[in-house]
């Protein structure tokens, strides 16, 4: 690891759950880097693929939990990024979803056009993360897949999400299931999609050479990064292990074990 380009990075594009915290706990070191990069007149983006926040959540979370100051537009969620992809190619047809209340309130009140039940001219089918899942949603979204011939969308393809006692099945989980039972294999639209470290590159004006995406997934967060071109630094305070390194097709850049060892390498 050449860890002098470190010094020169002013974007970071952090991962949240397993990265800078978990559940409601941040991680030591956590607000003095994100002060650190405010310190150098860089600037931090919350890539992350819990769907189950808005940005608005976020921001609360982040000052009632955490103690932090941000700002919606700092956080890009994989919910953010479906409803971008929904809103461009699906604003005006009907939209099967699976997915939170929250979540499912939060894309029609952006104009779309939900259903939750099995029913005529749904146009896609989209899957996120489901902390309210029900064996009657399974059911449904499997007939629609069945039924219709549609695309199949889901928020983000992570097997499992960190929570204090270890993690809990994520959307990625949940779309197995769903493959299982329907052969049918969905698109998703959050990380590692390229498009959201192009977003961040745009909103913030940084270059490319300037950006570093922080994670601990490698095959989201750290494949995020190498999607885009840009710098990546795995943290082992997640998911990811050091003996993962040896045979991941998702090599990190750079590789910590945990926050305060990354804020140590940047001053």
């Amino acid at each position: 690891m050449n860890l002098e380009n470190l010094h020169h990075k002013k974007l970071f594009l952090f991962d949240i759950d397993g990265t800078l915290a978990v559940g409601d706990t941040l991680y030591d070191g956590s607000k003095q880097l994100l002060s650190h990069i405010d310190s150098i007149g860089g600037k931090s983006y919350f890539i992350t693929n819990n769907s189950t926040k808005s940005g608005l959540d976020y921001v609360r979370k982040f000052e009632k939990s955490f103690g932090l100051q941000t700002t919606e537009d700092q956080f890009i969620t994989s919910g953010y990024m479906t409803l971008r992809f929904l809103t461009e190619h699906y604003r005006n047809q009907k939209i099967y979803v699976c997915g939170t209340a929250s979540f499912i309130a939060e894309l029609r009140k952006n104009g779309l056009n939900i259903t939750e039940r099995c029913e005529d001219g749904i146009a896609c089918v989209v899957v996120a993360y489901d902390s309210e899942l029900t064996y009657g949603k399974l059911t449904e979204v499997s007939k629609v897949l069945f039924t219709m011939d549609v695309p199949f969308y889901g928020t983000n393809p992570d097997l499992r999400c960190p929570i204090d006692f270890g993690f809990i099945p994520d959307c990625g989980a949940i779309c197995d299931m769903i493959t299982a039972t329907t052969d049918r294999v969905p698109t998703y639209l959050g990380k590692p999609n390229a498009e959201v470290v192009s977003l961040c590159l745009e909103r913030s004006g940084f270059r490319p050479e300037e950006t570093l995406v922080v994670g601990d997934r490698l095959y989201t967060d750290i494949a995020c990064g190498i999607n885009a071109g840009v710098d990546t630094c795995v943290l082992f305070t997640g998911e990811a292990r050091p003996e993962d390194m040896s045979h991941t097709p998702f090599p990190a850049t750079y590789a910590f074990e945990n926050v305060c060892a990354l804020l140590n390498a940047c001053r």
